[in-house]
């Protein structure tokens, strides 16, 4: 929710009208939580409606392939592979899905994933997960550069200024490694058209 937020800051500051809306659901106990964010000259509903999205920021692979289906043909899923298996899968009730990343393979997306929690414990803190996340969306996002990372180094500089320097750290590793899973991927997008 924090990231929404921060991205419909950043959407206000260039002068967008914004709408936004979340669910929460049982996140405390591991359930869903979603947001969607809309902005443009003027926006009248926060839902996305379905297949409609430009981006897709899934903070878990198995979550996020759930949402590919609101993706727009040419639009972009950045999503962090390290599984958070939830409460459900845990007992039994429900399988973890093997390939989460497939769906978005088959509905051919552009994807750039990487583990945004190891990027995260590398850095010292596992929770800036977030914050490298946030730092892989920006360039998919249609604001100036440094805009987004400017909002969210100012939040913290109000809220823990001990822990700005280490978010903004992790917004430019997080932007770094979306730049390099872009290219990843389109090398292997290259290989396979020159291959079949």
């Amino acid at each position: 929710m924090t990231a929404s937020e921060i991205v419909a800051q950043a959407a206000i500051s260039c002068g967008h009208d914004v709408k936004k809306t979340e669910v929460a659901g049982m996140a405390q106990r591991g359930g869903v939580v979603t947001s969607h964010v809309r902005f443009g000259p003027r926006v009248l509903s926060p839902s996305i409606p379905t297949g409609e999205a430009d981006v897709l920021i899934g903070f878990e692979p198995a979550e996020a392939a759930r949402w590919c289906g609101e993706l727009r043909p040419n639009g972009v899923a950045i999503v962090n592979t390290m599984r958070l298996v939830p409460p459900i899968v845990s007992i039994g009730r429900f399988a973890y899905p093997d390939d989460p990343l497939k769906a978005f393979h088959d509905a051919g997306v552009r994807l750039m994933a990487f583990d945004a929690g190891a990027i995260a414990r590398e850095i010292g803190e596992l929770r800036l997960g977030n914050t490298v996340m946030l730092g892989a969306a920006a360039d998919s996002l249609p604001f100036p550069q440094g805009t987004i990372k400017d909002i969210l180094v100012e939040r913290f500089r109000k809220r823990k200024p001990a822990l700005a320097e280490l978010n903004e750290r992790a917004f430019e590793v997080g932007r770094a490694a979306a730049i390099a899973a872009a290219t990843d991927s389109a090398g292997t997008a290259a290989a396979q058209t020159a291959s079949a």
